[in-house]
């Protein structure tokens, strides 16, 4: 028997960093991410559909000034968990964030921005590949 985690492509799109791009993807269960480069930044966001796309926490994950090959396309993925609680967002097959909201909570390598709202019941945003693994089971 594996351990393995099932995580389901919802969304995979090409892009190429410091282009404007808005990337959403809803689960049936009406939980709600979306990734977004204005240019500058790329920051992916939890979202609250039933109140016109209300964000909820957002996480940063680069910017575009810091981005070595931005001249080349990258790929990127949401996907969730089986159970559509938790939200990762995959660029070029690396784990860059992920959104639980089940737990109310937002990680991404960085750990930015500190939480300041009142959606997020975490403290420690910092996504490591132990919590990655961690998150990516049902539980």
């Amino acid at each position: 028997m594996t351990d393995k985690p099932k995580l389901i492509i919802y969304e995979e799109q090409t892009f190429k960093v410091g282009e404007d791009t808005f990337i959403d993807s809803a689960a049936e269960n009406n939980n709600a991410v979306v990734f977004e480069d204005n240019c500058e930044t790329g920051y992916f966001y939890a979202v609250d559909r039933n109140d016109d796309l209300k964000v909820l926490d957002g996480l940063h994950i680069y910017n575009v000034s810091n981005v070595t090959e931005k001249h080349k396309p990258s790929t990127l993925k949401i996907l969730w968990t089986e159970d559509e609680s938790k939200a990762f967002l995959s660029i070029n097959n690396y784990y860059h964030a992920v959104f639980d909201f089940k737990n109310k909570a937002g990680y991404c390598r960085n750990g930015f921005p500190e939480t300041t709202n009142s959606w997020t019941k975490i403290k420690e945003r910092k996504l490591t590949d132990t919590l990655i693994d961690d998150l990516s089971k049902n539980k």
